[in-house]
């Protein structure tokens, strides 16, 4: 994909008006690297925080300061070590788990994948799973790096239908139709053609990838809200594509922040036999709070780099990839040493009868996450 990007943002700074690149403070910056797994645990300290265990099982990548309780202040002080490209970043990314329900009706976990083949580096080639992260600097005006405390929620999972037609790509799914991540062509959430608000429904010869996109507007003064969204905003004109313009932020939140983006890759080629999926050939792939639709993928995000050392990369013009000014950067060993200690005690490698915290057969009574 690191190809249709670039394309993509060179088109996006082909496009701008005369003069327009040179009053944007920051010019065009794309920081793109990959995190390994810091824990696969039960836990939620945004939604559900001090609760052991939490609704569901999520994968967690970034700083060692991960804990069911981490709710308020600075996490970069609580972090010794990230599994991170930069090791300036203690923050913390999450997501759910994708689980593969077999005819028989036991689930197994799919594992992850680092990023395509297009990317050829150590962080997305040898990571053994984990998200790759992305922080976009491509709008017009001046772009604010988040401050420490922040914290925020993108999706809602009890969403299980497709949302209304004015939907601000912040959420995709894409089928690699071959072997070698084929089929991956453009950027995230750009072509209808090749991009789902849902799961796939068939065989993915080469996996499927998960792309959650953030808003990128901000209040300016909270950290957090209690649903863990109202602080932020999508614009209010202009689709809050990837390496989008963006449009304006509505007047509730005028302050530009960095265009965060997930991008998670499931290994489903264990999975792809249909012989082996439900009898009624319903989409065999559940997210690990009971969504076989897809519609209810949402991510966690809690700020945690090291002093000003974002802001700097954000007002540091054409940065591409995980090499960026000053910022520091780290072995893919050193990375993958940080860990954090699994706090329940679940089984997340073999088959399952049921998944962790959620009965399948009352999902009416799922709690939220």
């Amino acid at each position: 994909m690191l190809w249709a990007s670039l394309l993509a943002l060179a088109a996006v700074v082909q496009a701008l008006p005369s003069g327009e690149l040179e009053q944007r403070q920051g010019g065009v910056t794309m920081l793109r690297f990959g995190c390994a797994q810091v824990v696969i645990d039960r836990l939620d300290p945004l939604v559900n925080p001090g609760s052991i265990p939490s609704p569901h099982v999520h994968q967690i990548v970034g700083g060692n300061g991960f804990n069911a309780s981490m709710t308020t202040g600075d996490v970069s002080n609580t972090a010794s070590c990230t599994t991170c490209a930069f090791s300036e970043d203690f923050s913390n990314y999450w997501t759910a788990n994708l689980y593969f329900k077999a005819r028989n009706g036991t689930y197994k976990r799919v594992p992850q994948l680092g990023a395509a083949r297009q990317f050829n580096d150590d962080y997305s080639t040898k990571i053994g799973g984990g998200i790759l992260v992305y922080y976009v600097s491509a709008q017009p005006g001046k772009i604010t790096a988040f401050k420490p405390g922040f914290r925020m929620l993108v999706g809602d999972p009890t969403s299980r239908s497709r949302k209304d037609s004015t939907l601000k790509r912040q959420n995709c799914f894409r089928c690699y139709t071959g072997p070698n991540f084929g089929g991956d062509v453009s950027a995230p959430c750009q072509d209808a053609k090749i991009d789902t608000e849902a799961l796939p429904t068939g065989p993915c010869k080469g996996g499927i990838r998960s792309n959650i996109l953030f808003p990128t507007c901000w209040d300016g003064k909270n950290l957090d809200s209690p649903n863990h969204q109202d602080h932020i905003a999508y614009p209010t004109t202009g689709p809050a594509t990837f390496l989008s313009l963006g449009g304006s932020c509505p007047s509730t939140h005028p302050v530009r922040i960095p265009q965060l983006m997930y991008e998670v890759v499931w290994d489903t080629t264990a999975f792809n036999n249909k012989a082996e999926w439900p009898a009624d050939g319903s989409q065999p792939f559940y997210f690990s709070y009971g969504d076989n639709t897809g519609y209810g993928q949402h991510a966690d995000y809690v700020f945690g780099w090291k002093g000003d050392s974002l802001q700097k990369a954000m007002d540091t013009s054409n940065c591409m990839g995980a090499k960026c000014g000053t910022l520091k950067t780290q072995a893919i060993d050193a990375g993958k040493k940080c860990s954090v200690n699994r706090v329940v005690q679940e089984d997340h490698d073999g088959w399952i009868k049921e998944l962790p915290g959620i009965n399948m057969g009352n999902m009416g009574n799922m709690q939220q996450a």
